[in-house]
């Protein structure tokens, strides 16, 4: 079982930057992949980001690329997103999840663990 808890969502202008972190308890952290998804008012959850089990390999969706970076601290049990060039379209509640495995994946339903999510809202 793994527990995961987001931090460091908020209120920014559009333009800024915040850096999102999930912890996660357990002691296979290093053997898991992790990704990033978020879900606005009134539509569906999406996906962001996923890295794989030792950081070497990343996965985007299209609309954040060159702005989001996912990053892993498995000494930490920590998953990062850092968020650039923030814009209104990027307001959601973003979720980590994890899944023991050594692949990677876009799809929500891959994932066995869901954080509570941090609430991201960006203003014009």
């Amino acid at each position: 079982q793994v527990q995961l808890v987001e931090s460091g969502g908020g209120l920014v202008q559009a333009g800024g930057s915040l850096r999102l972190s999930c912890a996660a308890s357990g002691r296979t952290f290093s053997s898991y992949a992790m990704g990033w998804f978020r879900q606005a008012p009134g539509k569906e959850r999406e996906f962001v980001a996923a890295i794989n089990w030792s950081g070497a390999n990343t996965y985007y969706t299209d609309s954040v690329k060159g702005r989001f970076t996912i990053s892993r601290d498995n000494a930490k049990n920590t998953v990062y997103l850092q968020m650039n060039s923030l814009k209104p379209e990027d307001t959601a509640v973003y979720y980590c999840a994890a899944v023991s495995s050594y692949g990677l994946n876009d799809r929500a339903s891959w994932y066995d663990y869901w954080g509570q999510g941090t609430q991201v809202t960006v203003s014009s």
